[in-house]
């Protein structure tokens, strides 16, 4: 099973936030999304919108237990690691992906597919797609 088998089957749309916003703005984005994680871009004038990172409830907590109710004032930059943004294709598999959130230690990973964000993917997502194949696996087998 391949990443886009996954994508197939969410909400097309793909829940973002600029660099330059604060940590609120983003909780805010997450709690009236009822999801855990923004792909972060930054406006760069040659590229257009450009991914690079993701900012998660984990970030959220961190800017509050570090820097108190000033932390929600922060900028969203100031809590993301832009060195090296993990991702992964449309056509990548499931267990490589899987293996990149275990590496890293994240949860959510931006699908890219010729230098356009397309989704995003998370372990839940992977999780549930092994039980629906394990579900079925066990319902082709004869009793």
């Amino acid at each position: 099973m391949q990443v886009g088998d996954i994508l197939r089957k969410k909400a097309a749309r793909v829940a973002t936030v600029r660099m330059n916003e604060t940590v609120a703005i983003a909780a805010q984005l997450m709690r009236s999304g009822n999801i855990s994680a923004l792909v972060v871009n930054d406006v760069v004038r040659t590229e257009g919108n450009t991914a690079v990172g993701m900012f998660t409830e984990r970030d959220v907590v961190r800017a509050i237990a570090e820097h108190g109710a000033a932390g929600a004032n922060m900028r969203v930059s100031h809590f993301i690691s832009v060195q090296q943004l993990v991702s992964c294709s449309s056509r990548d598999p499931l267990e490589h992906v899987r293996h990149l959130m275990n590496r890293h230690h994240i949860r959510h990973v931006p699908v890219i597919d010729d230098y356009s964000l397309i989704g995003v993917i998370s372990i839940r997502d992977i999780a549930a797609a092994f039980d629906e194949q394990a579900m079925a696996t066990r319902e082709a087998i004869p009793a």
